[in-house]
């Protein structure tokens, strides 16, 4: 199953950006998680068709109403079993 790895930044912490993605994730049927980093960005890896993929990384873009995106890098990985998609 693909697997790629996201990394946002910008007004992206405390604007509940994380159980938007979450909510994003399972509806386009992705496992994976989604985290806050100590640098201010939010880490999600996520895993599923490759479409779905795409449709959260154009999600991701645009956040939940009170968020800001400056940028989201992509990085495809190796493929990885994953279940459920969790915060952290």
């Amino acid at each position: 199953m693909p697997t790629a790895h996201f990394l946002v930044s910008g007004r992206v912490q405390g604007v509940c950006y994380r159980a938007g993605t979450r909510e994003q994730a399972l509806a386009l049927g992705l496992t994976g998680h989604a985290r806050n980093l100590p640098d201010g960005r939010v880490e999600v890896l996520a895993a599923g068709a490759a479409a779905a993929l795409d449709a959260l990384e154009r999600w991701l873009w645009q956040g939940p109403p009170a968020a800001r995106v400056d940028a989201v890098e992509r990085m495809e990985l190796p493929e990885q079993a994953t279940s459920g998609f969790h915060i952290g």
